[in-house]
């Protein structure tokens, strides 16, 4: 079936993109000028978005593709592509005969949302394939602090009861000013946002200082007074804390007691 999609008149071919963001949210496009019904699911029509590049290889080297087009459709703006909230997502390309939606879809390449880069009305994002991790480190360097991401399943601290809900008074650039103090525990902990322009955005809480907090990264949109925010604790990797606060030795992913750089310095004559 394939191979007859391929080999039939090009005409009747449009592509399709499914993407799918990290929070869960996602859309289907395609290039046709109508909606297509393809296995029970609705892909909207995007006609000025198409891949311009698709690269592709029998071999482990890495595909990649880019995508292009107008910024037409509601899910897919400037605003969310600005603010990140579709960094990282999950990307399925393939065509289909769109006169014949039953029929078998050619799949293209699959991976992750890269750069995006936005000018005017228009936009380009690049597409990394599954492949593309493989050019990445085969195993973890040692380190004195944890590698793993609070929280997660290498971490397996349990997360329930480590967030509060709090409300922005002020800011002044990545400085927020809560309706509630905040202690230590929430250090290198996240932020997110609940409502307003950046609704959905997170940072890294850098700093804390009784109902002021300080973000990792400055806001990309204005952030209004009365906003919501959620604050989840965080972790500062270290050895002690994993013990003493969270008990959970076991999985700390570092190695605290190996000798450093500086072993052989550490006595005279060395």
């Amino acid at each position: 079936m394939t191979a007859t999609i391929a080999q039939g008149p090009l005409t009747s071919l449009a592509f399709c993109w499914r993407i799918e963001r990290r929070d869960g949210a996602g859309l289907a496009l395609t290039s046709h000028d109508n909606a297509l019904l393809i296995g029970g699911e609705t892909i909207r029509a995007a006609p000025g978005i198409v891949p311009s590049a698709i690269i592709r290889g029998a071999g482990l080297e890495p595909h990649s593709g880019e995508v292009a087009g107008a910024l037409t459709s509601d899910a897919l703006n400037e605003q969310d592509l600005g603010l990140g909230r579709w960094d990282a997502a999950r990307v399925a390309i393939f065509a289909v005969d769109w006169s014949d939606p039953d029929s078998e879809a050619i799949a293209l390449i699959g991976g992750e949302l890269g750069e995006v880069t936005v000018e005017g009305d228009n936009f380009s994002a690049e597409l990394h394939g599954a492949a593309a991790r493989l050019s990445g480190p085969m195993c973890p360097e040692t380190s004195p602090e944890c590698r793993a991401e609070f929280g997660d399943k290498k971490c397996r601290v349990d997360l329930a009861g480590r967030s509060i809900r709090a409300v922005v008074v002020s800011n002044e650039g990545a400085e927020l000013m809560l309706d509630q103090a905040l202690d230590e525990r929430f250090l290198f902990g996240r932020a997110r946002f609940m409502s307003g322009a950046n609704c959905g955005a997170m940072s890294t809480i850098i700093g804390v200082d009784g109902t002021t907090i300080h973000l990792r990264d400055v806001p990309r949109m204005e952030v209004e007074a009365g906003a919501a925010i959620e604050l989840r604790e965080g972790c500062d990797k270290r050895f002690a804390t994993c013990v003493g606060r969270f008990d959970n030795a076991a999985n700390f992913r570092g190695e605290p007691h190996l000798p450093g750089n500086d072993l052989l310095t550490r006595y005279p004559g060395a």
